[in-house]
């Protein structure tokens, strides 16, 4: 993955000074060896200098786990834990933390065998709270060495993300199209996160453009873009230029990002882009996201932050898409009903001018974008990438704020049907569990605007525990309520 961390997560085992040493040091190495044996060497570190039983011990680990290059932590108590040193040690380390606890390991030996881990957790989470100390505590956080090693294997898409949000930063290029208030949000919950912005005119965007004109790499782009599209090259002519843009953008990202690791962007793409460049920047947008540089349209900053997200923890391309229409009577009557396991307001399409990565759609090419050429000479609104999206198992989600920079977040799973839609743009007949009651109670209640980030696989587990962890309250985060399951908006008499 290129614009993404590699994790590793330093495994420091904590202990009680009035229980036996060797149970922590026993069941850490119990644990390093049945991660090995499962998932390899690459995520973990194991801490041997010590193991934790005081605060001059904390010092120690973090300047050993520090200095082996570790971005996260595991606090592992092999017993019942020191509970202000293991907070302590959560509390200095820069990076996200992660606690777990060994469950005891037999019936025939509970005398000075026991290590009562299950009850230093509880210690532990009390403390956490009262240091305002953030960590990811699994669903159920006690267990074997092989029980504990798949805890920390979960973590690792919630701490790349963790860490990679406070090295990020979003170049956005503005301001928003007229009407496009929905997707305005205040940016100083990106500040609250550790993500730096960049804001940028859209005047900026085309004097770097302009500089590109005859630039000597365009042509291999050209070649690029031509083996991407295949048979699918329709609008040949346009290439030269796209092939511009996208050198203008990965020249901006590599000038501007300063000392930021990661980037995103929130890209400009109407209304006088087009008779000003002479082109939509869709196809580009997409090979950027692709390439793990996710892109919004729209100037939509939160929906870029959100593809970074997913990216993150999909460790795949994403994209974003327009909540944008039902699925015809007909349609649903014909394709769906009796087929799948949907009712007709479980379903909808997703749509977007042409902004998806081409590995995740059924079939592609270069178009005009059609909505703007109803007003717009045709040959300035080239550079769509048309197609069905693939079928397939996906989340939507998204992390937005609201004007008074409270944070909101929403997730739900389901999938892409193999129904071709019929239409134009990248769109998907998409299908969410009890999606109508998730639209009106979540979507529409919460405020929420039109674009939905797209992870292509089912990560709503990570992604709920990535918004936890950053700060969004438990209400704040929607999910689509099964069948019975009441939202507190819904008239209980529907």
């Amino acid at each position: 993955m290129i614009n993404s961390p590699e994790v590793k997560i330093g495994i420091v085992a904590v202990s009680r000074d009035c229980f036996p040493e060797p149970l922590s040091v026993n069941r850490r190495k119990a644990l390093v060896e049945a991660y090995h044996k499962k998932y390899g060497e690459a995520d973990i570190y194991e801490c041997p200098i010590c193991i934790v039983e005081s605060e001059i011990h904390m010092v120690q680990a973090l300047e050993d786990i520090k200095k082996a290059g570790c971005n996260a932590l595991c606090v592992y108590l092999g017993n019942f834990g020191p509970e202000i040193s293991e907070t302590l040690l959560a509390k200095h380390f820069d990076g996200p933390v992660m606690f777990c606890a060994a469950a005891e390991e037999s019936q025939n030996d509970l005398i000075q065998g026991r290590g009562d881990a299950y009850c230093g957790m509880l210690n532990a989470s009390y403390n956490l709270k009262l240091r305002n100390v953030k960590a990811y505590i699994p669903e159920y956080p006690v267990g074997t060495a092989e029980e504990c090693a798949d805890m920390i294997k979960e973590f690792v898409p919630i701490a790349r993300t963790v860490y990679a949000l406070s090295n990020l930063k979003i170049i956005s290029f503005g301001p928003r199209p007229l009407n496009f208030l929905a997707c305005n949000a205040p940016i100083k919950p990106l500040y609250d996160l550790g993500i730096e912005i960049e804001e940028n005119s859209e005047l900026d965007l085309f004097e770097a453009f302009k500089k590109h004109e005859g630039d000597e790499r365009i042509p291999a782009k050209i070649k690029e873009m031509e083996e991407e599209l295949g048979g699918g090259n329709n609008k040949p002519e346009v290439l030269p230029k796209l092939a511009q843009y996208e050198l203008t953008l990965l020249d901006w990202i590599e000038e501007h990002k300063g000392y930021r690791k990661y980037v995103c962007i929130a890209g400009k793409c109407w209304p006088a882009f087009q008779t000003q460049f002479g082109f939509v920047p869709c196809f580009v947008n997409s090979r950027l996201t692709g390439m793990g540089i996710p892109v919004s349209c729209e100037v939509d900053i939160y929906g870029a932050l959100s593809e970074f997200i997913g990216y993150m923890v999909s460790e795949d391309a994403v994209t974003l898409l327009d909540i944008n229409n039902t699925v015809p009577d007909d349609m649903y009557e014909e394709s769906i009903k009796n087929k799948f396991n949907y009712t007709h307001k479980d379903t909808f399409m997703g749509f977007h001018c042409g902004n998806t990565c081409s590995r995740k759609l059924s079939f592609c090419s270069m178009q005009y974008q059609m909505i703007m050429a109803r007003t717009l000479p045709e040959e300035v609104t080239q550079g769509t990438l048309e197609g069905d999206i693939m079928p397939g198992d996906i989340t939507f989600f998204r992390l937005q704020s609201t004007a008074d920079t409270t944070l909101r977040a929403y997730v739900a799973q389901g999938e892409v049907l193999p129904v071709a839609t019929k239409s134009f743009g990248g769109i998907g007949v998409f299908a969410i569990p009890e999606m109508g009651r998730f639209y009106r109670h979540v979507l529409i209640e919460k405020n929420f605007p039109h674009h939905g980030a797209v992870a292509f696989g089912h990560f709503g587990k990570a992604l709920f525990e990535v918004f936890k962890y950053i700060g969004v309250e438990l209400d704040d985060i929607g999910y689509n309520r099964p069948k019975g399951d009441r939202y507190p908006s819904e008239n209980p008499f529907a």
